[in-house]
Order: C-alpha cells, then sequence, then structure tokens
C-alpha cells in the first residue's frame, strides 16, 4: 500500500516540503503558501481556511520555531479532521447489512465486489442484493461477480421494485444465517424526491425484516471527480442517512486532499479507501496513517 500512497500523495508531499524548506522559522508567508498547495490539492476552501487559523493559533501558543514542528502541528489537526470515531460496524456484530449507494461510473459495484471479496476472506458468510434495478446491466454485472467471488446474488427483472429484491433477499439472508448483506442501491440524483421515497422504502423494509441487524449505508465517491464529489456527497446526504464513505480511485489522482474536505465539510468518516484494481485494494481506511503518508510522499 505505501507505494500507492506515495503514488497520490507525493505531488501534494513535495509541494509542502518545498514551502517548508525555505521557511525554517513558520510565519505568515508560510501559511499563505501552504494554503495555496491546500487549495491546488482539491482541499477546499473552508477546510483550508480552518487549517490556517488553527496553525496560526499554534504558532503563537505554541510557539511553533521550526518546519518539523510546523509540520508535526499540520499533521495532528489533518489527523483530528479525518477521524470520526467510527469504525465498520462489522466489529464481532452479524448480521450486518450495508446498503451501496453511487451514480454510474464511480465504482460502486466493484467496491461491492471488493467488500465482499474482503468479509469472505475474513470467514463470514456474505449475500449480495442487486437492488439497483432501474439502471440497465447493473444486476447482471453484480451476478457477474458474484459468480466469480462465489457469493449468492438475489436479483429480479430489470425495473422491479427494489424493495421487493431486498426483502427477498433479506428472507434469503436469514434463511441461510448469512452474516453479511451488501445491498446494491439506487443511484440516481436526477429525482431527488424518488430516490427519497425508493430509499426509505428499502430501510424500513429492512427495519421492519432485520430489526437485529447492524447497519452501514456507504456512499462511494470517485476521488478523480475533486469537488464534484463533495456536491455528490451532499446531494446523496440530503436523502439519505449516510454512515460512511468508500473513496475510490486515489491511485489515479494526485489530488487526494479532497479526502480531507470530505470528511471535514460533511463530518462523514471515510470506512474505505480504493488504491487499485485488484481486490485487495480497498483498504480499511486509517485517518493517522493517512494524513503521515501526505508527509512520506
Amino acid at each position: 500500500m505505501a507505494e500507492k500512497k506515495r503514488s497520490f500523495f507525493g505531488r501534494l508531499a513535495q509541494k509542502i516540503e518545498d514551502v517548508l524548506t525555505f521557511r525554517t522559522t513558520p510565519d505568515e508567508t508560510t501559511i499563505d503558501e501552504l494554503e495555496e498547495v491546500l487549495i491546488s490539492s482539491d482541499i477546499g476552501m473552508q477546510t483550508t481556511m480552518d487549517i490556517s487559523e488553527e496553525l496560526r493559533a499554534r504558532i503563537r501558543s505554541d510557539y511553533l520555531n521550526t518546519a518539523e514542528e510546523f509540520r508535526e502541528a499540520l499533521r495532528e489537526i489533518i489527523t483530528r479532521m479525518l477521524d470520526k470515531k467510527e469504525r465498520l460496524a462489522l466489529s464481532g456484530e452479524t448480521p450486518l447489512i450495508i446498503m451501496v449507494i453511487g451514480v454510474n461510473g464511480v465504482g460502486k459495484t466493484t467496491s461491492i465486489a471488493k467488500l465482499a471479496w474482503r468479509f469472505k476472506k475474513q470467514g463470514k458468510s456474505v449475500l449480495l442484493i442487486a437492488a439497483d434495478t432501474f439502471r440497465a446491466a447493473a444486476s447482471e454485472q453484480l451476478s457477474v461477480w458474484g459468480e466469480r467471488l462465489d457469493v449468492p446474488v438475489i436479483k429480479h427483472k430489470e425495473g422491479a421494485d427494489p424493495s421487493a429484491v431486498i426483502f427477498d433477499g433479506l428472507a434469503a439472508a436469514k434463511a441461510r444465517n448469512t452474516d453479511v448483506i451488501i445491498c446494491d442501491t439506487a443511484g440516481r440524483l436526477h429525482n431527488k424526491s424518488n430516490l427519497m421515497n425508493e430509499l426509505a422504502k428499502m430501510n424500513k423494509v429492512i427495519s421492519r425484516e432485520y430489526p437485529d441487524a447492524a447497519r452501514e449505508t456507504l456512499l462511494v465517491l470517485d476521488a478523480t471527480t475533486g469537488k464534484n464529489a463533495i456536491s455528490q456527497a451532499k446531494e446523496f446526504g440530503s436523502v439519505a442517512d449516510l454512515t460512511g464513505l468508500i473513496l475510490t480511485k486515489l491511485d489515479g489522482t494526485a489530488k487526494g486532499g479532497i479526502v480531507i474536505t470530505l470528511a471535514d465539510e460533511l463530518d462523514l468518516p471515510v470506512k474505505f479507501i480504493g488504491v487499485g484494481e485488484g481486490m485487495e485494494d480497498l483498504k480499511v481506511f486509517d485517518p493517522a496513517d493517512f494524513a503521515a503518508s501526505i508527509f512520506e510522499g
């Protein structure tokens, strides 16, 4: 994972080092130059200003006199912004139902497959529910992954009621005493009221049919879309009770700072990051490790 981290944070790390190399004593100019670096790395304006203000306060209160002290203070601030003190609900808690949301092209189906693979490696039984019934070929794509991973998939015909698919999937999961149920759910934003009603119906079915199950609702976002990912997250957050984010394609962007902005502005934990195409490349997000990687390059 270290090599892939360097690939998407190398430029940010180098830019930070360039600022600090010529500023042995941190001052207002250091902060001004750092702001330019952060914004150019897809860290949002408000998040950047928050970081700057705290650094100014730390310079005054903690007497940051060296580049190393400044660097450590920045790392601590970013770690705190990223760490929402939440982890995936599966901590010995089964059954677990994960609803996965995301627009076309963000890597939703692949992320579901990687989650299924991950849980199977942990010795958990997994079942997939193809409840994104309005996207052409969505069920077929999920079925292909199910066959590859030897994981059962519950699906209906295209255009079927998603809640009916959820109902049948939960019945199958209960009959098989399945540990982890992953639901591929709607990713449409063109009609928010319909999407809200659809998600509400599915959640009602889950609450009624499996009230004791642990729950997650994860939104999949493509890191390469930059600030557009924030807009998507806000839109989905307005219609769904999100519990966390999966951020994909971090190996394909030099602007990994979007992770910091998402966690800070949305106050949502990033739970997984995608750093490659392999099954093992969906990683559990570690805030401290992620923040440290910025400075390792």
